[in-house]
């Protein structure tokens, strides 16, 4: 009767089940010793082959239906006959451990091993071996259990796959990358929001001093290697001992920004900001900033990516300046003039004074030795005036050889003083230049109560052209004296 049971137990069993004998396995290892091996381990890895010379003298007993179905085989037969398919290729690494626990003397061992199905489908295997009793020393009958593991493996497999495939994606990203753990100033948040704070932002106006202690509450989980490379880090340990050297000046009012995002809900946000690099550069950055999903009641996971957008505020702000700004003399421009003198009719600061200054003989420059040579002391008049000329007054090129500068809140004294210097400078510069002398005629003007912008520059604009008649007239005569001599 019991025996029986035990038959039909084995047969009806849910779990693959063999018994073998290694017996054959047994006189291999007989050998062996009297050959002189101690360590079966380190002779089986010396050569592989060995370990299917074993595996070779195992001879199936019996199988049980979940055997055949699992291996796809129709009978103990069929099955016996193609070992070799059954067991091949990565499973032979699994199986010196199995031989090994035998040769130990120990009558069970497990392991995780490779088989394949006759029609060559890989199935992981959960295997467990025991010698059965009254075996122990000849190994005639061994129990062997396959357990199908596939699923199990394939999960694991694809999830390894999938951790792997997102630290690549983060490590690897161009963008920097920084994941935070934000719950301490969550803590922080709701604590306020529990003592019956509504408005935020007045209270952060009030206690700024939350702000900076938010800020220090921000625990820095990882960075990747963007983030080394954005700010100049040789390390991670580096960068995170010297973040007060990243995030410092300004940063606090974004900061201040992005709570005040999170106390409203707003568990995504973005803005600009400055951080600078451990040598000092100026960093103009796009923050990013996202709880990570499974996160939003604790915020313990967010990531905040930073874009460096220095060049492209870099070719902003020479946009600003090629609009506001000529390029040959680095002075501001016509555009530029006529919104100063807008700004300045709508303001009621007086006086302004005006000057308005043209550059005598740039016409023949051109004409006697080229474009270059006018385009020269062009930027030679730009150097000197703006030597002298400091905010809030402002020096302009408002034509080919024609510039001006607006004074505001300067008077008649001020104006002259302004113009003593120009000269006194220009001085200076033509001894640098003694076979091309700068020459200048120039006009000055200061505002009259109820005196229109228009009006003012008109009155300078005239003196100028009259100083300038006079340099022609001048030059007219001397050159008339010297044409008698």
């Amino acid at each position: 009767m019991t025996n029986s049971v035990d038959a039909n137990i084995f047969e009806l069993a849910p779990i693959a089940m063999w018994i073998e004998d290694f017996s054959g396995v047994k006189a291999q290892f007989d050998t062996w010793r009297a050959g002189g091996v101690t360590d079966l381990r380190n002779f089986l890895k010396q050569d592989v082959s060995r370990v299917a010379e074993c595996s070779a003298k195992i001879r199936i007993l019996k199988v049980n239906r979940k055997t055949l179905e699992l291996f796809e085989a129709a009978d103990l037969e069929e099955l016996s006959g193609n070992l070799d398919k059954v067991f091949r290729d990565d499973m032979w690494e699994t199986h010196i451990n199995e031989l090994t626990d035998l040769w130990d003397g120990k009558t069970e061992f497990v392991g995780a091993t490779a088989n394949y199905t006759l029609t060559g489908r890989r199935l992981d295997i959960q295997l467990r071996g025991s010698v059965l009793p009254g075996h122990e020393e000849t190994l005639t009958q061994v129990l062997v259990t396959t357990e199908d593991v596939t699923d199990r493996e394939d999960a694991r497999r694809a999830e390894l796959e999938n951790r792997r495939y997102a630290e690549g994606v983060f490590e690897h990203s161009p963008v920097s990358l920084w994941i935070e753990d934000f719950s301490s100033i969550r803590n922080l948040i709701e604590d306020v929001r529990s003592r019956g704070i509504e408005d935020f932002r007045v209270f952060t106006d009030v206690h700024p001093e939350f702000v900076r202690q938010c800020m220090s509450e921000i625990r820095v989980l990882d960075v990747n290697q963007a983030t080394l490379d954005l700010f100049g880090a040789p390390d991670r340990h580096t960068l995170l001992m010297r973040q007060g050297e990243i995030f410092r000046d300004e940063m606090e009012k974004p900061f201040r920004e992005q709570l005040i995002d999170l106390w409203d809900g707003r568990l995504f946000h973005s803005r600009e900001v400055v951080n600078y690099a451990l040598d000092g550069n100026v960093r103009h950055i796009l923050l990013n900033f996202a709880v990570f999903p499974g996160h939003e009641r604790d915020w313990s996971r967010v990531q905040v990516a930073l874009t460096d957008i220095t060049a492209r505020k870099k070719a902003e702000a020479y946009l600003e300046y090629l609009g506001k700004h000529d390029i040959l003399t680095k002075l501001h421009n016509r555009a530029f003039y006529t919104d100063e003198l807008n700004r300045l009719e709508r303001k009621s600061l007086r006086p302004v004074s005006a000057i308005v200054i043209d550059l005598n003989g740039l016409k023949e420059a051109n004409d006697e030795r080229g474009h270059d040579a006018g385009d020269q002391l062009l930027r030679r008049f730009g150097e000197v005036l703006n030597s002298v000329v400091k905010a809030p007054h402002h020096a302009m090129r408002i034509g080919g050889d024609e510039f001006a500068l607006l004074m505001p809140g300067a008077d008649q004294q001020a104006a002259q003083g302004m113009v003593e210097t120009i000269h006194e400078i220009l001085k200076i510069n033509n001894q640098f230049y003694s076979d091309a002398a700068l020459s200048i005629s120039i006009g000055t003007a200061t505002s009259e109560p109820g005196e229109s912008m228009e009006a003012l520059m008109k009155r300078a604009d005239d003196a100028m052209y009259e100083n300038k008649r006079s340099f022609y007239a001048g030059k007219s005569t001397a050159e008339g004296r010297r044409a008698r001599s």
